[in-house]
């Protein structure tokens, strides 16, 4: 099967998943209130698992709300200029509403104000924008990172017994809410003094080719390590190949950050010890909703939040486990 299908396969699983998870909520309008709205959503890349996700649940969104959604972001989450000008793109056309996550929190400022002085209201989700709430954008949908990142270093302190050596490995400059994620993990390993952090700096790119590249370049410091901790999809495969090529998965602590088929499979095997997931499914059809209320001239929140928890092995026969990783269906 080409990779196309596979993508197709999964967006058409999640959109039949999130009929279960969102049919019965009541969170939504009444179907058709939205009629003749186009709403651009543009992600921050199209490329993994969690955009895939997202997808789904924009569009289920768009279902249940009678609106059109248009759904297009750069393929890699390092291209900037490419994200830039999409939105500059559908401030053009004139689209009824726009849902963006920014690449970078500073360089979309410019173009999302561009929006709002044309009077098309943006969403901002999952993750942050340099602006200002009311005024540059109308909410700001998403998961908390800081807790996120908190509960991640929570959970690998817990798994050394308090004492060790870990490794952070980042993700992007100038991506918020990694770079949230990264700061709680900070926050909550600096009240552990039994634990050294051996690395914090070391950035591994926006592909899990580039972090397993990283990975390899700081192998020296990583087998002295007890611990690693990584903040999104990307870092954490790109991490878990370099851990099995080089023989140490198992061997050492792992916590990473989202839940793709590869990185729950890796769970499954004992090699990551603990994932934080989020609920893109639900961050991208709130966001949806919540642009398309705006609209309609109703009070949105300014904040709105999708939820962050951890997960072990154990957990993945939870059912709201499995409804946030999309395995509710099986």
């Amino acid at each position: 099967m080409t990779r196309g299908r596979l993508v197709s396969c999964r967006v058409g699983f999640l959109l039949a998943f999130s009929w279960l998870l969102f049919g019965c909520a009541g969170e939504t309008s009444s179907p058709g209130e939205g009629a003749g709205l186009r709403i651009a959503v543009i992600p921050k890349g199209t490329t993994h698992a969690f955009w895939q996700t997202v997808e789904a649940g924009a569009r289920k969104a768009a279902e249940d709300l009678g609106v059109t959604v248009i759904w297009k972001g750069p393929l890699k989450e390092n291209d900037r200029a490419h994200q830039i000008a999409i939105v500059e793109q559908f401030v053009t056309e004139g689209v009824d509403g726009i849902v963006l996550a920014p690449l970078d929190e500073n360089a979309l400022v410019r173009p999302v104000r561009a929006a709002a002085m044309k009077g098309i209201p943006v969403v901002i989700f999952d993750s942050a924008l340099a602006g200002e709430v009311g005024k540059d954008f109308v909410s700001f949908v998403a998961t908390d990172n800081m807790e996120g990142g908190r509960l991640g270093g929570e959970a690998l302190a817990s798994l050394l017994g308090g004492r060790g050596k870990v490794v952070l490995m980042r993700y992007q400059v100038g991506s918020a809410s990694t770079t949230e994620r990264e700061e709680g993990f900070l926050q909550a390993i600096r009240a552990y003094p039994g634990i050294e952090v051996l690395v914090d700096n070391q950035y591994g790119g926006t592909t899990s080719g580039e972090t397993l590249q990283k990975a390899e370049e700081l192998l020296d410091v990583i087998r002295r390590a007890d611990g690693v901790f990584c903040p999104n999809e990307s870092s954490t495969y790109g991490m878990l190949v370099a851990l099995r090529k080089h023989g140490l998965a198992g061997r050492l602590k792992f916590v990473g950050f989202d839940a793709s088929d590869e990185l729950l499979a890796g769970l499954e095997a004992g090699e990551v010890n603990a994932l934080v997931i989020q609920n893109p499914l639900r961050m991208a059809y709130l966001a949806v909703q919540t642009v398309v209320e705006h609209i309609q001239g109703k009070e949105v929140p300014p904040r709105i939040d999708t939820g962050v928890r951890v997960i072990t092995r154990e957990d993945l026969s939870d059912p709201d486990v499995r409804q946030m990783i999309g395995r509710g269906l099986e």
